[in-house]
């Protein structure tokens, strides 16, 4: 379980957790979860999305895997008409959380012990797991190592919406540990849900992006 920043470097990770726990579970048993929970992240205060009025926390985004919350965002369930609020929401979420699959997929390209399970004991995988996410982030942070860990081309790139998949992408074609999280319903609260009709608001008036009708 990890948190990924937009500099595509790990600001928390988890590993270790009994497989046989759900999704949610296994983020229930985090340090960072329990954070959350008491309101010791040091989060910024409350404010409006620009052009607006409505007080908004500031948000960690994930998949349906999750459930929302007023600091964990999650797409719509079910399937929405092309240009809908729900449907600009969604792409908007998946734009944001392709930093993430950038991040698992450059990091298991490289460090190719990631790429299939390890025939090791739980805690040796941890450890080598743990170890592989801080050189990760040493080599992304570092300025004489970032060029040739991540040279130009490595991530995915945007222009107008139309996406061009990073060259890590081309060396996963065998990779069998990181597997899909498994989607579990879930029923949010109203506070959360309002928060994420606002986003969702927002991105159909005051933060729209001129393409967003086109790829959604």
């Amino acid at each position: 379980m990890a948190l990924v920043d937009a500099e595509y470097c790990f600001m928390f990770a988890d590993c270790g957790c009994q497989g046989r726990l759900s999704d949610g579970a296994v983020f229930k048993n985090t340090v960072l979860y329990n954070k959350i929970k008491s309101k010791s992240l040091n989060l910024p205060n409350d404010e409006p999305l620009p052009g607006r009025q409505k007080l908004m926390p500031y948000v960690f985004l994930g998949d349906d895997a999750f459930a929302l919350s007023k600091r964990l965002m999650k797409p719509f369930p079910g399937s929405h008409e092309q240009g809908s609020k729900p449907r600009i929401f969604n792409y908007r979420l998946s734009r944001a959380r392709r930093i993430v699959e950038n991040t698992f997929g450059i990091m298991a390209s490289v460090f190719r012990v990631l790429r299939k399970p390890m025939l090791l004991q739980p805690d040796k995988v941890a450890l080598v797991t743990m170890t592989c996410v801080i050189l990760h982030n040493f080599l992304r942070r570092s300025r004489t190592s970032r060029s040739m860990y991540t040279p130009a081309g490595t991530f995915d790139s945007e222009d107008n919406g139309m996406v061009t998949g990073g060259s890590w992408r081309e060396d996963t074609a065998d990779m069998t540990s990181m597997l899909p999280l498994q989607k579990v319903p879930r029923k949010p609260g109203t506070a959360a849900k309002e928060y994420r009709e606002e986003f969702a608001e927002y991105f159909m008036n005051n933060g729209k992006i001129p393409w967003q009708n086109d790829y959604s």
